[in-house]
């Protein structure tokens, strides 16, 4: 009796550490964009951070960008990604990129980081505004992303549509690949700058980029309030001066089933650790700014690490 009585201890004990092990936290995805945009980059250096700093483990994957990240959350693929601030509004919202889909409303704001500007970018110094673009060949994002958008909003600004160009859709790599090749005239690309793409063109080339006058910053910002002005500085690509054009917010969205205690360290991670994050971004963190979303809740996890740091955000 006394031996089936240890047998039988000797299981339960067996069964509590297999319990624990599987209960033990799983590797949370966190969705970027393309290795060669600012989200992969930067979303690699937090997730490595937080995963050593606190107990959360988080892994950054590369993706296909804002609208590719909803989707991943929504499908249970991600836990953590980035986004553009307009696109976000969109899917929470149901408009533009998700009319056909429908709102996707699963989600919720961890943290608004830093802005991402409007770059419009070309090998040709005779392309000096938004209308030099007729006629031009121009790379406008890939189709239906938030780029695509972007463009699609800088052009009818200057009273342009996505007629009056040679179109094309491509990544951020594809292309500064397809200006280096001669094969277009001009790229948009939307994200943090200085960009990993656009930096390793201009290490080889002479880049320029093509400023937003204050007249047409105004129509733009009037028809679609999500933009900002903002200045891209010489010293970010060696330009002959700064750069005025429009920016979005780059945001972090979780999954509203990640837990509490996963994105308060998330968040933790992050902003007790900017001196220590190896990247420029890192520098253009703010409470302020992190707290300043209103279109999407923040998550509980965001709700409480703020309220510590004395800042009230609406939570769902």
């Amino acid at each position: 009796m006394k031996k089936t009585i240890a047998i039988l201890l000797a299981l339960c004990m067996v069964l509590a550490l297999c319990a624990c092990g599987s209960s033990a936290k799983k590797e949370l995805n966190f969705t970027t964009g393309g290795d060669q945009g600012t989200y992969f980059g930067f979303g690699g250096v937090m997730a490595q951070k937080i995963s050593e700093v606190t107990d959360t483990k988080v892994t950054a994957i590369t993706s296909g960008g804002s609208k590719a990240n909803i989707e991943a959350l929504e499908a249970g693929d991600a836990d953590f990604g980035f986004v553009q601030s307009d696109v976000m509004a969109y899917g929470y919202a149901g408009t533009r990129l998700f009319e056909e889909t429908g709102a996707v409303t699963d989600f919720s704001t961890v943290a608004a980081l830093y802005m991402e500007q409007v770059q419009i970018v070309t090998l040709n110094p005779d392309i000096k505004t938004v209308a030099d673009l007729k006629g031009k060949a121009v790379s406008i994002g890939a189709a239906g992303s938030g780029v695509y958008f972007n463009a699609i909003d800088v052009l009818g600004a200057y009273g342009l549509s996505e007629s009056d160009i040679k179109p094309t859709y491509q990544s951020f790599g594809d292309s500064t690949e397809a200006l280096q090749d001669g094969q277009i005239d001009a790229a948009f690309i939307v994200a943090g700058a200085p960009t990993t793409a656009v930096t390793s063109l201009a290490a080889t080339n002479s880049v320029y980029l093509v400023s937003l006058d204050d007249e047409h910053i105004a129509s733009l910002i009037a028809s679609s309030p999500y933009y900002t002005k903002n200045i891209i500085p010489a010293s970010a690509y060696g330009t002959a001066a700064d750069v005025t054009t429009v920016a979005v917010g780059a945001v972090v969205i979780a999954r509203d089933d990640v837990s509490e205690q996963d994105v308060y360290n998330f968040l933790s991670g992050v902003f007790e650790n900017l001196d220590n994050l190896a990247h420029d971004k890192a520098k253009e963190l703010s409470l302020d700014f992190a707290t300043s979303v209103t279109d999407v809740p923040y998550h509980a996890g965001a709700v409480k690490y703020f309220a510590e740091k004395g800042i009230t955000v609406p939570g769902k």
